[in-house]
């Protein structure tokens, strides 16, 4: 499930802001993010792409997720 989540975050990432897939891929893999993400005890891993990446555009925008 982390993985797959972790690809539409990067295919997203790569069209919204034109980063190469290495580029999009360390933006998620280096984020707040993606720790919580890999953290079960968050529950983020089980939630939709859309609503995680709402949550990394943020973190990109204000450099923490708020």
């Amino acid at each position: 499930m982390i993985d797959s989540l972790v690809e539409r975050l990067t295919l997203r990432v790569m069209e919204e802001y034109g980063l190469s897939i290495t580029e999009a891929l360390s933006l998620v893999y280096n984020s707040q993010l993606y720790e919580k993400i890999v953290d079960v005890e968050t529950g983020l891993y089980y939630q939709s792409a859309s609503y995680n990446y709402n949550l990394l555009r943020r973190e990109i925008m204000l450099g923490k997720i708020a």
